[in-house]
């Protein structure tokens, strides 16, 4: 953890907020001033640990700052981009809203977000961040401006079952490190038990896993300009062929992303690669009947993973002085110390502050308790953002190459000719 520490130390560099910077900082704290935001938060709008670990820290907020009515509205986080727009438009813009990374460029464009630079005093800005992952406030960051701060994310995380690696003859304290060895270990256990080997959820609507494996691979989906979409450049392409060659060999299962899911928890999977937030639920499904485990992100060979991250991140949205102030004070309240230990011992998702990991006050006890989450931590050093499309026709891209993957992985054309076509299609849809 000597890593771990020392990365949590490193100082805010290329986005941190200079004097120079600031075009209009908000009005001190005035704890006497009445004011009414309105917060909303798709954690909410979901059943189970995540809307109570939310309500937990809302209720802690109110409490700590009577002078501010929060007004927190359940919004589905697949509703939200459409819900923020049409309520701008209806004149009843929310002042903080839970938005989820791949929708970062249309919101930012659309939506009138306030770069913190502009309106952050930056002493409060460095006493806030302080001791948060530098490569995880660079998430939700545009342009060389920072909008928001990251709130709930994960990496990608390889759980596996050490009982059925014992019983197809593999070393559950060596698990694979590449897809190589993936595609070795599924098979062995499938010959040996079986049971399916291997599965993931790569490939639904949310492509942050999908971008991970082709970072992984040297490849990338969009240009670094973001003007030109690359998912069917060669390095792109040769990560799904992998992926099909895991299909075609049969170490890859064929099953549903829902029966995968399930067959993961009941036991009947040797591994499963998918965001950490499933940690929580396949503890409890494990619990005194199979031994879970977890290891970081499979490599391509001596290629370093390229971990990406799900999630979402909390953005400011009023123009109002006095309601920015109160939405920082709600904004720096979900993202503190105690914040992080709530969100990732009740909801799952990784803390963005490391100096908490081993601390008895926070995180520490969870964590002793808790190892396997140790690898996902350890990802960090590494995190990549997960990149949105730009344009208004963002979502038709997403789709096309979201189907494009799943015609190159599981059916019978050639992997390179499927991509490609799709990336002339999806580039016709870009901004110009």
């Amino acid at each position: 953890m000597a890593r771990l520490r020392a990365l949590a130390g490193v100082v805010f560099g290329a986005l941190a907020l200079t004097t120079a910077a600031v075009a209009k900082e908000l009005p001190p704290f005035d704890p006497n001033q009445k004011v009414t935001i309105t917060f909303y938060n798709y954690n909410l709008a979901t059943a189970g640990t995540g809307k109570e670990a939310t309500e937990e820290m809302l209720a802690t907020f109110r409490a700590k700052y009577p002078n501010i009515t929060l007004q927190a509205v359940p919004v589905p986080g697949g509703d939200m981009t459409t819900r923020v727009q049409a309520d701008i438009v209806a004149g009843r813009t929310p002042d903080v809203a839970q938005l989820i990374f791949n929708d970062l460029d249309h919101a930012v464009t659309n939506f009138g977000i306030q770069p913190l630079q502009d309106i952050i005093p930056p002493g409060e800005w460095q006493q806030h961040t302080q001791g948060m992952v530098p490569a995880g406030l660079k998430l939700a960051a545009m342009n060389g401006k920072t909008y928001g701060i990251p709130y709930v994310f994960s990496t990608p995380m390889l759980f596996y079952n050490a009982d059925l690696f014992r019983a197809a003859g593999l070393d559950p304290d060596k698990p694979p490190r590449t897809w190589a060895e993936i595609k070795a270990a599924s098979l062995q256990i499938k010959q040996k038990t079986g049971k399916e080997g291997f599965g993931t959820q790569a490939y639904d609507q949310f492509d942050w896993l999908r971008q991970a494996i082709v970072l992984s691979n040297g490849g990338r989906t969009i240009s670094e300009d973001r003007k030109t979409l690359m998912f069917g450049e060669d390095s792109a392409v040769g990560a799904y062929k992998m992926l099909r060659d895991l299909v075609d060999s049969g170490a890859h299962t064929r099953a549903s992303a829902g029966d995968i899911a399930d067959a993961m928890r009941s036991g009947n999977l040797g591994m499963y690669l998918n965001t950490s937030v499933y940690t929580r639920q396949l503890l409890e499904s494990a619990k005194g009947k199979w031994d879970l485990r977890a290891a970081k992100m499979p490599t391509f060979g001596e290629k370093p993973a390229q971990p990406t991250n799900s999630g979402s991140g909390l953005f400011i949205l009023s123009k109002d002085p006095q309601k920015q102030r109160a939405a920082w004070e709600l904004m720096k309240h979900m993202t503190n110390e105690r914040a992080y230990t709530i969100i990732t011992e009740k909801i799952g998702y990784l803390p963005l502050r490391l100096n908490i990991v081993d601390d008895p006050q926070y995180l520490g006890p969870f964590v002793k308790e808790t190892p396997l989450i140790r690898p996902n931590l350890e990802q960090l050093a590494n995190l990549k953002p997960w990149e949105s499309m730009p344009g208004p026709n963002y979502k038709q891209i997403q789709r096309i190459e979201q189907a494009a993957v799943e015609q190159a992985v599981f059916g019978n054309g050639d992997v390179a000719a499927i991509m490609q076509d799709a990336q002339k299609r999806a580039q016709a849809l870009m901004p110009r």
